[in-house]
């Protein structure tokens, strides 16, 4: 070593740091701070990392890879180079010896640390990929300042170079991609774990997935790329935990402190606390690149000053301003890599919080009281978990603005302080003005979000209703009602809309003009006063374009304020809500005492009840206001017989004093009329209620099957088995003893169809014993059963009390809890529980309770068949041989839609439903948002609209671009006009006043005239087609699908969408500008601008079709979620009684990730974009500014600091006018999607324009020629050749097997289904895409599908709604809608009061609505779920009595109501429509043998038609199906 002892820290050219030729670094200042200081910060962190591994990392055990020993090679030569060159250095004192030392040290330290990262990862070290990349930088610094130092030979730097080939040897291998690798391609992570920090600051992990974007479109499966900080259980985890923390930290204090002092909850602070970390670099990446962005200026400065120097052309001066622009492109690629990183982990951490608070709400819906869930509908939830958990994604970014926005105007206002003086306090003095603005921006944007969050919630809850009760609005032809409701809530949110328009419209002149307007005020204030003691500044170019480059960075701050505010506004708004939703009242867990093991002792009671009283509302009358105050409606599920007349008072309990003990493997039937607690007593066991008092302890596990049966989006196996494991063997057998392989042999793919949502493609009795299926699989202990009976024939009601219920059935050594509205059954069973007035009036076997003639006695003798019977001397096989006259519904389709017994010709006929499968995987469009669509959106707001729009672009991009070059020329010509300052300056002050006149009209004009006008004309259109859209579209489209178009699709219309059109010619304008500034000033740049063209085109053609892909797979995979999370809270009561609310949380996360996986990949892929498009735009601004050094003496100063200063912004325009155009191609797929349901074949119009008699039907005669019919193209004749008469005010009786056609022909009569391959039935069919039906010629020949006349005339001449509102129908599902009493008899607002009350005396009710709360304006719940079925069945009669038409069809009516309530319907009907056409579906086979007729339908085909008695005595199929109902 050849370092002289007594040498000094430096050599002779001192610290330096720049050496004297002004174009090198000095030894001393190269060998301290650029190589031997981040050497030893380097090896510090190596022996951190190191630990870290051997303390927490878990070795892979796949071996070392491929590049392992060729780096560990490299690495050894760099170490025997450095060695040698710190042995033969004779130059630069001890600094020499510490830099070359500590990089001995550090690289000795790498061998070991990469030995370990080779164990314990499978991707490469970031801490070793960072020391190489700046060890590289490092060395190539250090190499150029040797080669230009005077002192030092060439020949000594040999040692030097070999070090730095070994060194670029070993980053090279440390950068390579791994994935080529054995170990990584033997790894189960995802492509960004497996990505090494240059591939993840690249975003190179991206490329596989752009490639295959490009050539096709993609599924989940081939993103998946989503952190596991990121993923769901991860994020809940962490925050529930600190939630959970946080409420017993508040709660402790609060007990202590007073009341003056107490300390309230808050979400979004746990947030913060929770992901400090991520937040803390988040920032530090953020402010980086907002502190290094700021070294532009600087360096347009020293070029500046490099270009009006006087100093001759020499080989330094020219190596000076290469070496400054080349600065400016390593500024601008670093500045590039913090930034995309910095919007990464934004992403991550939105994503990560996001899952999170999705997680919570879905958990916390599962275990939300009663009380609670009154206030909390489906929508409402969904909601939460669509729109405020979402609202992370997209406002984190944001939010970070409150540091780094005051931050980059504090720096920019130091540095122009340094330029102009105290002058810039003039400018910033308006910046103070506009502060007290932020406030009342932010009320007023905290006011108006909260308002259009509150209509929107409104709006999605009243379409969630629409959509589920879509059937029963179009029978009673509601559209138009309804209709209006949406449109109000509709007005609503855009009036808001407008309010925040106009606001935002005054408000660009502080936030959009506000630096052109400060730099205005500052330089004149400067050219005026502003030198020293108050004389004239001195304006010369590089003041002027230095401080427009500074001022130029002040645009993204300032720009920024309003957006920041808006933002922290919209999170605490949404996290408010959310908190307020998490903080709702719980079920009370303790309420319930679950043993999930039976008692050793078999002689202990299963189900214990004590002196227990329930209610469905709290005692506490705070946590009613609390949750009543949400003002959200009631959600739908399956809950029943949620009583009125218990919610109205919260004082009144729903069963009181109850006492059962049931034993083990006993059958209980609980009977009562309508609305007297059955329902409830079944709620009570399974936790739904509150316990007021008393004790409940159920032994053993429990299935339920509840009265409107739950069914889950899935196969007929999967809703079966669900979630247990797969028996054939028990399978087999349930599927006998439940009655359904008669179905499977029919359905396409058997038990591997597909059933629709909410079992649209099952008839009710199918449904039900599918459900049932579901339960006796579990293998329960305990089963609960709430009138499943109702909904089947008589014949299935016998062979599932044979096989599966009763005491010979599959469950017969099980404990069953059976409610029932039948009596035919009770003498078999164990144990009778009659309930009445919510207690348990009787109590015992049958026999004792027959011997005790009180009511039950009472209510056996007046309507048991088999009682008669005996009383009469049958016999008991005659009694043996009938199920009842209360079996209730046929298994025909309830719903009017897709019977699935029709739904295949022949399995394997290669028809579309084959495969079994019925709701089709949604549609994600491929490649690029065409312009078809842009059309769609420009048409909607109207071409002169797009026309004014565009005009008012290019005039405001001409005054934009006037103030810059009319600055240019003041410079230039400063030392020569005769001018004085003022002219200047006014000139300029026009300038800038125009430009902000034209800004606030531009904005006014595009946020309130034209997007709104939009966004109005696509919710009209969507909604007007949606509602007009035939049943067969709504068979075969989950709710869930629709419902996204009209939430987050017209959410994205009206916010995003206006959003990134602005945006788009916004940024369109400025890069065309600031491209001709350049041209102008450099004229050479031109021959840049075709090699940029072509690469930019190239990029985006590439990029945009993938990126319009992931966009429309994040839109598809949000559907399943809100589905999901939808049959979740439909199926709550099952779900919590049957203790599978994990295995849904986890499916719910698995949809979760699915949903974030999509987004993330959207985002990951802009930032892709991002870097490449930069890095290019650095190159361009490189090329710019050697343009301008290199032809210093051709260009003047005012000249190259008008190109120089607009360089600051061209990669801002570039990246934002691709990104903008880029964002608008993404956001019009929310046009696309809604613009393709407003482009939808509808049903047959309202009206045809045909002139119909006066008070057509007069006699209600209706004739049947030759009719069949299928529910969809390509299916099955539901209905075949059917012809008959029904003669004026006939009661008609129509019967039949399951699926033999008789719901099929009410729909017929309603036009729900058209004559097979008629005229409306090809015109409406939805596989045919594009004109409305109207447009159809109307004189086309008829197919051969028949005909229905009603008094003479063809009903498929009609409008829809002239046929509706001329026939009435009470359905077998009975519909009540949230609102009042009043709205739901009569939606149209048609009738007065007297006749309202008039027909609820009728139809029995008067009593009971009088009772309660507002007696008319009684709120109904969503669903009508605070009525009892029974009683909703009766409003539904009410409505028909209402409806004074001389048709009636009686669709199951009366199937959920006891045989009491039967017979009071049946003598209202008899009494009340006897002039009347009725046509009755039998659901007992007694109710229509007093009909004049009785219609026997038998596979779709007239099979007989004569009266009741004439078909006794012909003893053909309706006498077998009487003597099976004991009516024969």
């Amino acid at each position: 070593m050849q370092v002289n002892a007594g040498s000094s820290w430096c050599d002779t050219q001192g610290w330096g740091p720049v050496n004297e030729n002004g174009i090198s670094l000095t030894p001393c200042f190269q060998n301290t701070a650029v190589l031997g200081a981040p050497a030893l910060v380097a090896s510090i962190a190596f022996l951190v990392r190191g630990a870290s591994l051997k303390r927490h990392g878990h070795a892979h055990g796949l071996g070392p890879i491929l590049v392992y020993w060729p780096q560990q090679t490299a690495t050894v030569v760099a170490i025997g180079a450095l060695i040698a060159h710190l042995w033969t250095v004779s130059a630069g004192g001890l600094s020499t010896s510490f830099a070359f030392g500590s990089l001995l040290i550090a690289w000795v330290l790498a061998i070991h640390l990469n030995r370990l990262e080779s164990l314990y990862d499978i991707r490469s070290s970031n801490a070793l990929f960072l020391f190489g990349l700046y060890s590289v930088l490092a060395t190539i610094v250090t190499l150029y300042s040797l080669h230009h130092n005077d002192e030092i030979h060439d020949d000594s730097l040999r040692y030097l170079h070999a070090y730095f080939y070994a060194i670029l040897a070993v980053f090279v291998l440390e950068a390579l991609p791994r994935g080529w690798t054995r170990v990584q391609r033997q790894s189960d992570a995802n492509q960004h774990d497996k990505a090494n920090l240059f591939s993840r600051l690249t975003f190179h992990y991206m490329q596989s997935i752009i490639n295959l974007g490009y050539k096709q479109p993609l599924t989940i499966e081939d993103i998946k790329i989503l952190p596991k900080e990121s993923e769901t259980q991860h994020g809940y985890d962490q925050l529930n935990t600190q939630w959970e923390a946080h409420k017993k930290d508040v709660q402790a204090y609060n007990i202590k402190a007073d009341a003056d002092h107490q300390k309230p909850l808050s979400l979004i602070r746990v947030i913060g606390k929770t992901f400090l970390g991520s937040f803390g670099t988040m920032i530090s990446l953020r402010l980086s690149a907002s502190i290094l962005q700021f070294l532009l200026p600087v360096l347009i400065q020293q070029i500046m000053a490099y270009i009006e120097s006087d100093k001759s052309e020499d080989e330094l001066p020219k190596a000076r301003g290469v070496i400054l622009a080349v600065c400016m492109l390593a500024v601008n690629l670093t500045v590039s890599f913090l930034t995309n990183q910095s919007f990464k982990q934004e992403v991550e951490l939105g994503l990560e919080i996001r899952n999170a608070l999705v997680s919570m709400i879905y958990r916390k819906a599962l275990i939300l009281s009663p009380g609670s869930r009154k206030s909390s509908s489906t929508g409402a939830i969904t909601n939460h978990m669509s729109n405020d958990a979402e609202k992370w994604t997209k406002e984190i970014a944001w939010i970070i603005g409150w540091i780094d926005v005051p931050l980059e105007i504090l720096i920019a206002v130091a540095m122009l302080y340094q330029i102009i003086g105290w002058s810039v306090f003039c400018g910033l003095f308006v910046i103070v003005l506009i502060t007290p603005t932020q406030t009342w921006v932010g009320e007023f944007f905290d006011k108006t979000r909260d308002a259009k969050a509150e209509a929107m919630d409104s709006r999605v809850l009243l379409m969630t209703e629409v959509l589920s009760n879509i059937k029963t609005i179009k029978l009673y032809g509601y559209e138009s009602g309804f209709k209006a409701k949406v449109e109000a809530f509709r007005n609503k949110e855009i009036a808001l809309l407008r309010k925040s328009g106009v606001v935002m419209s005054f408000l660009s002149i502080v936030f959009t003009c506000l630096p052109l307007f400060i730099a205005f005020v500052s330089f004149a204030v400067f050219a005026t006063v502003g030198g020293p003691n108050f004389t004239p500044g001195v304006m010369n170019a590089q003041v002027v374009f230095v401080s427009l480059s500074l001022f130029g960075l002040l645009n993204r701050p300032i720009g920024s304020m309003s957006r920041v505010t808006e933002s922290t506004v919209s999170l605490r708004v949404s996290t408010r809500r959310i908190q307020k939703f998490l903080l709702k009242e719980e079920l009370d867990s303790s309420a319930i005492l679950r043993d999930p093991l039976l008692s050793k002792d078999t002689k202990v009671p299963v189900i214990q009840i004590q002196d227990a009283t329930f209610a469905w509302t709290s005692e506490d009358p705070s946590v009613a206001a609390k949750d009543d105050s949400d003002d959200d409606e009631e959600e739908v599920n399956e809950t029943t017989s949620l009583l009125a007349a218990d919610r109205a008072e919260p004082s009144v309990p729903t069963l009181v004093d109850i006492n059962v003990l049931i034993a083990r493997g006993q059958l209980t039937a609980i009977v009562g009329r309508v609305g007297q607690g059955k329902s409830s007593i079944l709620s009570a066991i399974i936790g739904d209620m509150y316990k007021r008092q008393g004790s409940v302890k159920v032994y053993g596990s429990i299935a339920y099957v509840s009265q409107q049966a739950w069914i889950c989006n899935a196969t007929v196996r999967d809703n079966i088995v669900f979630g247990k494991p797969f028996n054939q063997e028990r399978y087999e057998r349930v599927l006998f003893a439940s009655g359904l392989l008669p179905d499977l042999e029919i359905l396409a793919a058997g038990d591997m169809t597909e059933i629709g949502e909410r079992g649209i493609n099952l008839s009710g009795g199918q449904k039900q014993r599918v459900s049932l299926a579901r339960a006796a699989y579990q293998d329960a202990d305990v089963y609960l059963m709430d009138d499943p009976l109702s909904a089947v024939d008589a014949h299935v009601d016998q062979h599932l009390w044979e096989n599966l219920i009763g005491p010979k059935g599959l469950l017969k050594d099980k404990t069953r809890l059976l409610v029932t509205h039948g009596i035919h059954h009770l003498e078999h069973v164990d144990h009778i529980l009659v309930i009445k007035d919510g207690k348990i009036t009787e109590a015992g076997h049958y026999k004792h309770l027959m011997a005790a003639k009180n009511a039950f006695y009472q209510l056996i003798k007046d309507f048991s068949v088999s009682h008669r019977k005996k009383e009469n001397g049958g016999t008991a096989a005659d009694a043996a041989a009938g199920t009842s006259s209360s079996a209730a519904s046929s298994d025909e389709d309830e719903t009017g839609t897709v019977v699935a017994a029709q739904e295949n010709t022949e399995k394997g006929d290669g028809g579309d439903d084959a495969d079994g499968e019925l709701v089709k995987d949604e549609e994600a469009h491929s490649g690029i948002v065409g312009w078809d669509t842009f059309r769609v959106y420009c048409e909607a707001m109207s071409w002169d609209m797009f026309v004014v729009t565009l005009v008012m672009f290019v005039i405001w991009e001409a005054f934009q671009l006037s103030t810059p070059l009319w600055l240019e020329h003041w410079m230039s010509v400063i030392d020569t006009t005769q001018h004085s300052v003022t002219y200047f300056l006014v000139i300029y002050a026009v300038m800038v006043l125009a430009y902000i006149v034209v800004d606030v009209w531009l904005t006014y004009v595009c946020n309130v005239i034209a997007c709104v006008r939009a966004s109005v004309i696509l919710h009209e259109n969507v909604l007007a087609r949606v509602l007009r859209l035939p049943m067969a579209f709504f068979d075969v489209t989950p709710q869930g699908r629709i419902l996204n178009r009209f939430s987050s699709d017209i959410g994205d219309i009206d916010e995003m969408v206006p959003e990134s059109f602005i945006a788009l010619l916004t940024c369109i304008s400025n890069f065309i500008g600031t491209l001709m500034i350049l041209t102008f000033a450099t004229p050479a740049f031109v021959f840049v601008l075709p090699f940029m063209g072509l690469i930019y085109m190239t990029t985006q053609k590439y990029y945009i079709r993938t990126s319009s892909n992931l966009r429309r797979l994040d839109s598809v995979t949000k559907s399943p979620l809100y589905q999901h999370f939808s049959e979740s809270l439909n199926g709550l009561s099952s779900i919590r009684a049957m203790n599978i609310k994990e295995r849904f949380t986890v499916e719910n996360a698995v949809r979760t990730n699915n949903s974030a996986t999509a987004l993330y990949a959207s985002m990951m892929i802009n930032r892709w974009l991002n870097v490449r498009l930069e890095a290019l735009t650095s190159l361009a601004i490189l090329c710019a500014s050697l343009l301008a050094v290199l032809n210093k003496d051709s260009i003047t100063p005012s000249m190259a600091g008008l190109a120089l200063s607009s360089t600051t912004s061209l990669a801002y325009n570039v990246i934002w006018t691709l990104r903008s155009y880029c964002d608008l191609c993404s956001d019009l797929i929310a046009v696309e999607r809604v613009h393709e349901y407003s482009n939808k074949r509808t049903e047959a119009p309202a009206s045809t324009g045909v002139r119909l008699p006066e008070n057509w039907p007069q006699h209600g005669r209706i004739v049947f020629k030759n009719y069949s019919t299928r529910y969809r193209e390509g299916l099955d004749l539901v209905l075949k050749d059917v012809s008959f008469e029904v003669q004026p005010s006939e009661k008609i009786g129509i019967v039949g097997r399951t699926g033999a056609g008789k719901s099929s022909l009410t729909l017929a009569l309603f036009r729900i289904v058209e004559a097979a391959d008629s005229y409306w039935a090809r015109a409406s069919a939805q596989e045919s895409e594009g004109a409305a039906v109207e447009e159809f010629d109307l004189s086309s020949t008829l197919g051969d599908g028949g005909a229905i006349e009603i008094d003479g005339v063809d009903i498929s001449t009609l409008g829809l709604k002239d046929l509706r509102q001329h026939l009435s129908i009470i359905p077998q599902d009975p519909t009540l809608f949230a609102g009042t009493v009043r709205e739901n008899l009569d939606p149209l607002n048609e009738l007065s009061d007297a006749e309202l009350w008039q027909a609820l005396d009728r139809a029995h009710l008067k009593p009971h609505i009088a009772s309660l709360n507002g007696g008319l304006s009684f709120e109904v719940s969503q669903n009508g779920e605070n009525f009892s079925v029974g009683q909703r069945s009766l409003i539904c009669l009410a409505r028909a009595l209402l409806r004074k038409t001389k048709i009636l069809v009686l669709d199951e009516a009366t199937a959920a109501v006891d045989v009491e309530t039967d017979e009071l319907i049946q003598k209202t009907i008899r009494a009340e429509f006897k002039d009347r056409t009725i046509l009755t579906i039998a659901h007992r086979i007694k109710t229509v043998m007093d009909s004049d007729k009785i219609l026997v339908l038998e596979k779709g085909r007239v099979e007989e038609f004569e009266s009741p008695k004439k078909l006794m005595k012909s003893k053909g199929l309706f006498f077998s199906l009487a003597r099976q109902a004991g009516e024969a």
